[in-house]
């Protein structure tokens, strides 16, 4: 039974769903504004270490830096070391992919919005967050990175224009600048090889990668009784249940299967992989990103090389 297989009646929506979707986007928008100040008076900017003029913080002194680094007269009182950190002063790029393809457009009577949805309403609020502290936020394939005030509003332009390229996950052929990052906003429900290999053709380029993956509460549990047909819209196929709850402990099993080896290829590429089920409120995913994302800045050392992270770890927001 394919994971991406949803109930006829549920089905049957996808597709005006789809259609819909670029006509909510101002409303969505305004969705997102909301989400992003809920987290921003939370939060502090997104600031890293690196090359600049502007003092940031002490740090514990770490084999390999220079001597030089070593801030004498704020270790002179301590048994330990410390290096004066000076802020990041150079914009950094950070790629946002959203999955609009038909199985995202899936809403069941527990969510109060489609993942695609909510999905759209992630993307524009980090990208508001990141935008307000000077980072370039780009599209791959649809938009090159910007730093303006109105890069969010560029953004629900080129979705309204090019939703139907925004399907899956980004074509492997796609070139990042090296030392960006990006942020993927999917249900990650495509077969784990074919997954693997999209992921690890961005990570060859020296890009470093956080994944969403959003669920619907259905999805996850399987709330159906009796005699259920199930569509695959992206697939053409279907599947006739006389019991589905009889189905629902394989389910679940190869479900969690699926969202571990996901997971698991994500750490082992130094990504980070998330968790969000759209029954959850938004702000709950976007504040674990924004975390994650912020907490990068001992990634990026003096000469601006990026350091990979080992440290992933899957989150259920």
């Amino acid at each position: 039974m394919s994971l991406k297989l949803h109930s006829r009646l549920q089905a049957a929506t996808l597709e005006n769903a789809s259609q819909d979707l670029a006509q909510r986007l101002p409303a969505l928008l305004v969705e997102a504004k909301r989400v992003a100040a809920t987290v921003a008076q939370g939060t502090h900017g997104r600031r890293r270490a690196g090359p600049g003029e502007t003092f940031w913080q002490y740090r514990n002194f770490e084999a390999g830096d220079a001597a030089a680094l070593i801030d004498w007269r704020r270790s002179a009182g301590s048994s330990h070391l410390f290096v004066r950190e000076r802020e990041w002063e150079a914009a950094h790029t950070v790629w946002m992919w959203i999955d609009l393809s038909p199985s995202m457009q899936f809403r069941s009577h527990l969510a109060p919005a489609s993942k695609a949805e909510r999905a759209v309403v992630l993307a524009f609020a980090l990208a508001l967050l990141l935008s307000e502290s000077g980072e370039r936020v780009g599209i791959p394939g649809i938009m090159e990175p910007k730093a303006r005030h109105n890069t969010v509003t560029l953004m629900a332009e080129a979705l309204a224009q090019y939703q139907d390229k925004l399907k899956g996950l980004p074509d492997r052929s796609s070139r990042l600048s090296r030392h960006s990052e990006i942020v993927m906003f999917s249900d990650f429900l495509d077969p784990v090889s074919d997954v693997s290999a999209d992921l690890g053709g961005i990570a060859r380029q020296g890009v470093r990668g956080h994944l969403l993956q959003i669920l619907d509460p259905a999805e996850e549990s399987l709330p159906y009784q009796g005699r259920v047909e199930f569509l695959d819209e992206e697939a053409g196929t279907r599947y006739v249940a006389e019991r589905a709850e009889t189905l629902r402990e394989d389910y679940h099993r190869r479900l969690a299967a699926h969202k571990a080896a996901v997971a698991t290829h994500a750490v082992q590429l130094g990504w980070t992989p998330l968790l969000h089920h759209t029954n959850r409120p938004a702000v709950e995913a976007l504040l674990s990103l924004h975390m994650h994302l912020s907490g990068l800045e001992k990634a990026y050392r003096a000469k601006g090389t990026l350091r990979s992270n080992q440290g992933g770890e899957s989150m259920d927001s």
